[in-house]
């Protein structure tokens, strides 16, 4: 029997002073910025969709290994189940988005459209917008709300019809957030720069937000075994959590090179504007986000050995969860404010939805078994072996 996570006095009262350090931050910003609206609205789209994604790519991370009926994977299940308990809270951010949604969308300015703008209008426009964001909201929220509730329901029922209920919403989940997934980038980020638009762009933003997730998985398990929990994660649990974070690396890498040099390759003026604003206007960032979110994760879990070991998967999950942090600030801020900015708005912010995520989370996580130990496929998580 495995003891189950107690959500302490002392974890809450940490997570609440995180909680209220970062709102009296964010607070001072938007004192400071009550006439840059555009600025607080950019920091709340950026803190909500991010924080809102990793929980969406959590509730992937389960239910991929459902569908491919993975045993290794259910040591580690009810953490990121946990984390995707958190999208009906991020789901308010998101709603608060349309509220300022005319300082952070061209479109949306329905009386100053362009030629390009008119031609999209049947789709950005701002209550189609507001309907699509409701919509995503609330569907994410009942499929990973559903998905939790069964999985729970097999801790105290061992009966194999459970199972076979997770696989269908597993099924029912992996449809629908294949879509919405990718339409939720175009309307809440790529839109922001209305005349650019990149088929590319909804599997990079999915990429970066799971490799993130993944991050927050590792980091997660790490605060939990120094509390004294997760002791049955061995070194073949951690070897493929490395290999997600190493290989989901990559494969961001490939979609940051493909979408820019086929871009670079055809110089499309209107196509070319969206990296030539990132360039000039926030070149640092620009150059550190490939060293950041590709190089360093590359360098540091390229050898087996370190993916093995928790000293280094911890490193290499902090830089690439602040690493994808940049890139959506790059996604964002360039179209939103349209220079570099940074300082107490945005710390406060970042601190305030954190704060709120390890709450949601660690409150969720208490009201189960650390493990699910009636999954058929449970023992078959310590019985096997990383060849390679």
């Amino acid at each position: 029997m495995y003891k189950s996570f107690e959500f302490t006095k002392k974890i809450k009262s940490f997570l609440i002073a995180t909680i209220v350090i970062g709102a009296v931050l964010a607070v001072a910003g938007i004192a400071m910025n009550l006439d840059h609206t555009h600025r607080i609205w950019a920091n709340v789209l950026l803190n909500g969709f991010f924080f809102t994604a990793i929980a969406m790519s959590a509730a992937f991370f389960v239910i991929v290994h459902v569908l491919g009926e993975s045993g290794w994977h259910t040591s580690v299940q009810r953490i990121p189940e946990a984390m995707a308990m958190y999208v009906p809270i991020g789901g308010v951010f998101m709603l608060l988005v349309l509220v300022g949604m005319h300082d952070i969308y061209h479109w949306s300015h329905t009386e100053h459209l362009d030629e390009i703008l008119l031609g999209k209008s049947a789709y950005l426009n701002p209550m189609f917008f507001s309907i699509r964001t409701v919509a995503y909201i609330i569907i994410w929220s009942l499929l990973v709300i559903w998905f939790r509730k069964t999985s729970l329901k097999t801790d105290t029922d061992a009966n194999i019809k459970l199972f076979n209920r997770q696989r269908g919403i597993a099924g029912i989940f992996i449809v629908i957030f294949a879509v919405t997934s990718s339409t939720s980038a175009w309307d809440w980020i790529m839109s922001i720069d209305a005349h650019w638009f990149s088929t590319l762009f909804g599997w990079y933003i999915f990429v970066s937000t799971f490799v993130s997730a993944v991050a927050v998985v590792i980091l997660l398990l790490f605060v939990l075994r120094r509390m004294g929990y997760m002791e049955h994660i061995n070194d073949e649990h951690l070897h493929d959590l490395g290999k997600y974070l190493f290989g989901f690396s990559i494969f961001w890498a490939y979609l940051w090179v493909s979408q820019y040099l086929l871009i670079w390759y055809s110089n499309i003026p209107e196509e070319t504007i969206y990296y030539v604003k990132r360039i000039q206007d926030f070149e640092g960032l620009f150059y550190a986000n490939v060293i950041i979110n590709f190089l360093a994760p590359f360098l540091i879990l390229m050898a087996r050995g370190t993916k093995r070991k928790l000293n280094w998967l911890i490193a290499a999950s902090i830089i690439v969860l602040l690493g994808h942090w940049v890139d959506m600030y790059l996604a964002i801020m360039p179209g939103a404010i349209g220079h570099p900015e940074f300082g107490i708005l945005e710390i406060g912010m970042t601190v305030f939805v954190l704060g709120i995520f390890l709450f949601m989370f660690f409150r969720n996580f208490a009201k189960a078994p650390v493990v699910p130990e009636n999954h058929p496929y449970f023992k078959e998580s310590f019985d096997y072996d990383n060849i390679r």
